[in-house]
């Protein structure tokens, strides 16, 4: 082995730390030179996740969502470039695959006490839908009173966006973590643990991944009771209605935003998925719980092609 490279690799340092933020535990991993330049890079990173959170919040009522949720019926609202991104990404999802991913299904999310019931907003009217959110040049009307809530796509965004700021910042490897979004650079790889659907204390290892995203969604921790039947925040756009608790889904893709929002496509309409999955160069990895026997089925997307991430099963 070279000695010179043998000692730049035995002096990098590596730094994790951790944050409660956009609704979970925002972890931060990365390794560089030294110590002071990934501390830096980790608090920069950090600070980019806490502008998202801050814009896109459902809950602050000066965020951009609450912001056009309030006021783009009415008028123009102009809204920052990180908010424009992920509402572009989701129209297009929305375009891509029919409606099964609709950032308007805010109102729904409410009925079944996922979000809160907003005092100051106006009512809604009628059933808008994705098509009744209007973009151009930074700003959003809609043309139904309609209400959106973004969390299904800008927790894999600013995950997107910490990621980046470490490898801008020089660092040789990387890790950002929240709640179920992964995304990771370097050459060691992360295994991906999911949980079991129906028994969250069972953490089952599906794929290493050492370039790329994972993002995860299932019912173990938000699940409730709603008219006597356990729901989760995950709604089918189309009939309005939440999916059950017996379902994981992971999905693997080159950035976090693409694999956050293509977990609820596949939740909504898992047979339809596959052709929009291949469009996103992205794979699925359904984990369905017999009701039966406990038994954990497995049903892996794996003829997609795979460029920009890497990752392989987990035997």
């Amino acid at each position: 082995m070279n000695a010179r490279a043998d000692f730049a690799a035995s002096s990098s340092v590596e730094c994790v730390r951790a944050r409660p933020l956009l609704g979970t535990l925002v972890e931060i991993a990365a390794t560089g030179a030294d110590a002071d330049s990934v501390q830096l890079a980790i608090s920069d990173a950090f600070e980019v996740v806490a502008q998202v959170h801050d814009l896109m919040s459902y809950h602050a009522d000066d965020s951009d969502i609450s912001r056009i949720n309030r006021d783009a019926y009415t008028q123009a609202v102009s809204v920052n470039a990180h908010t424009m991104c992920v509402l572009e990404m989701a129209q297009k999802l929305a375009a891509a695959s029919g409606g099964l991913f609709d950032i308007s299904v805010a109102p729904t999310l409410t009925k079944l006490g996922f979000l809160p019931k907003r005092a100051n907003m106006p009512r809604i009217s009628g059933q808008g839908n994705w098509r009744h959110i209007v973009l151009s040049a930074y700003q959003v009307r809609l043309t139904r009173q309609l209400r959106i809530d973004v969390s299904g796509i800008a927790k894999g965004y600013a995950v997107d966006c910490a990621l980046a700021v470490l490898q801008n910042a020089g660092m040789t490897a990387g890790r950002v973590s929240a709640g179920g979004d992964l995304r990771v650079f370097g050459e060691l790889a992360q295994t991906v643990h999911v949980r079991h659907p129906t028994n969250a204390t069972q953490l089952l290892p599906i794929v290493a991944l050492t370039q790329g995203a994972a993002a995860t969604s299932a019912g173990y921790f938000t699940q409730r009771r709603y008219q006597g039947r356990w729901v989760t925040p995950l709604i089918n756009p189309l009939t309005r209605t939440a999916a059950g608790v017996s379902r994981s889904v992971t999905v693997l893709a080159a950035d976090c935003m693409t694999a956050d929002a293509l977990t609820k496509v596949v939740h909504a309409n898992p047979a339809t998925a596959i052709p929009l999955l291949q469009q996103f160069n992205a794979r699925a990895i359904m984990l369905e719980a017999d009701a039966a026997t406990g038994a954990c089925k497995v049903f892996d997307t794996s003829s997609v092609a795979m460029t920009n991430w890497h990752a392989r099963l987990v035997a």
